[in-house]
């Protein structure tokens, strides 16, 4: 379809109503290049995630990272008002790549839930690197100090090898006295071979001034 000659309206009735991938796609990549952040667009790529085909799920995600900041809100308003799990890691998977501080509280939400389910279990690392972007980036020292907590926290405690990686590598992005002794303290009592590795390259590349 071309869709050089559409407007607004017949891109979000031809995501809503697409029955192929490809339509749907070329409507999200439509809405993408054109940076349209009105509201009605924003809610037409989120409602985007419920399409059984992931490659939906995956062009949404990136063009609601493209229109940040203003997808941040409706996404995060997104997630308390979804119960589909699935819609949920595609919001935690966009809000992770924006980094953008109005979404830490929801990302450390999302770190300190336990969960058994292991795509579920995988949304709490993304999350995790969520933090990790949100500390390396926020302006307000505040933010800084509760994404390191809630990192050392992923590190210290879960039984989730893959989520202390994840809080080990974003700890280390942070770069923060209280990142680097949460680091050494974790090599005292880390046994996973892998994550233990990480966190002595972390460690050791993340020596404050």
């Amino acid at each position: 379809m071309n869709t050089q000659n559409v407007n607004t309206e017949q891109l979000i009735s031809q995501l809503n109503n697409a029955s192929l991938p490809t339509d749907a796609i070329s409507a999200i990549a439509a809405l993408s290049a054109r940076e349209i952040t009105e509201n009605k667009a924003v809610s037409a790529l989120i409602q985007a995630f419920s399409h059984h085909h992931p490659s939906v799920g995956k062009a949404a995600v990136e063009a609601l990272v493209k229109l940040a900041p203003a997808s941040v809100e409706p996404l995060i308003f997104a997630f308390r008002n979804s119960p589909d799990q699935g819609v949920q890691a595609y919001i935690i998977q966009a809000l992770a790549l924006i980094g953008d501080e109005r979404a830490v509280d929801l990302l450390a939400e999302v770190v300190g839930t336990e969960v058994a389910n292991h795509c579920q279990g995988n949304v709490r690392r993304i999350a995790a690197r969520g933090l990790g972007k949100i500390g390396r980036t926020a302006k307000q020292p505040e933010v800084i100090r509760y994404a390191v907590e809630k990192l050392t926290w992923a590190l210290l405690t879960p039984e989730d090898w893959g989520l202390r990686y994840a809080a080990a590598v974003s700890l280390q992005e942070i770069g923060t006295p209280a990142a680097h002794t949460a680091l050494q303290t974790s090599l005292n009592q880390e046994t996973d071979k892998v994550v233990r590795s990480r966190i002595t390259m972390a460690a050791t590349k993340n020596l404050p001034d």
